[in-house]
């Protein structure tokens, strides 16, 4: 057996380059931490969002604020209905208040216009039973005073129950007091003027009971 030379044998590499034979090139070591470093940075940037998102949802201080707001809103609400409902008492209150002084007031009103047709007739009979200048019997001019007594008595009564008698000879026709029954031709009168009182008017209170009916001047 022959025996090999030494340069026929296989010579043994450095370790240093069998490890660098057998380990990967630099370069494709380089792609991988920066894929890595993409990803998880899109992951951080993820989660943060979803972290804002989450405390803009849940922040207590917004959910307060909406829910004083809406309080407010309520309160305002029910403010409004209460005023309301008091100016509604109130004016309720007031109607009430005014229907019970009218009626109060006028009361007496039905008795009036009954006793102003008494008055009239005492009117006509002083004034067609004569008057004071001419002679009369005692029992005559008696029974006329006692006629102008009780007048007087009368409208006394009436003043002190607030009715008024409206005696509207002279002055221009008032279609809300008078009720004109005939035009009189009168060449000194302005026309429209009241020269004659057939029956005088009466106000209860500035509430007319009835209106004086005359007649009114025209020109001939």
């Amino acid at each position: 057996m022959q025996n090999q030379k030494p340069s026929d044998m296989p010579e043994e590499k450095p370790a240093e380059e069998a490890a660098a034979e057998t380990e990967p090139a630099p370069e494709d070591l380089g792609e991988a931490p920066g894929v890595a470093a993409e990803v998880a940075e899109a992951a951080a940037a993820a989660a943060e969002d979803a972290a804002a998102e989450g405390e803009m949802e849940l922040d207590p201080l917004t959910v307060m604020q909406a829910e004083i707001e809406t309080l407010n809103a309520e309160m305002a609400r029910l403010k409004d209905q209460a005023l309301r409902a008091m100016a509604d008492a109130e004016n309720t209150r007031r109607r009430a208040e005014r229907d019970k002084n009218d009626a109060i007031k006028y009361a007496s009103l039905p008795l009036l216009r009954d006793l102003v047709k008494v008055a009239d007739n005492m009117s006509r009979a002083l004034a067609h039973g004569g008057n004071e200048e001419e002679e009369e019997s005692a029992g005559a001019k008696a029974l006329r005073d006692g006629v102008a007594l009780t007048e007087k008595e009368l409208l006394a009564a009436f003043n002190r129950h607030g009715a008024t008698k409206i005696d509207p000879a002279g002055e221009p026709l008032d279609p809300e007091r008078h009720e004109a029954m005939i035009e009189i031709p009168d060449e000194e009168a302005e026309p429209g003027t009241i020269v004659q009182v057939f029956e005088p008017g009466w106000i209860l209170h500035g509430r007319l009971i009835r209106p004086a009916r005359v007649g009114v001047a025209r020109k001939p």
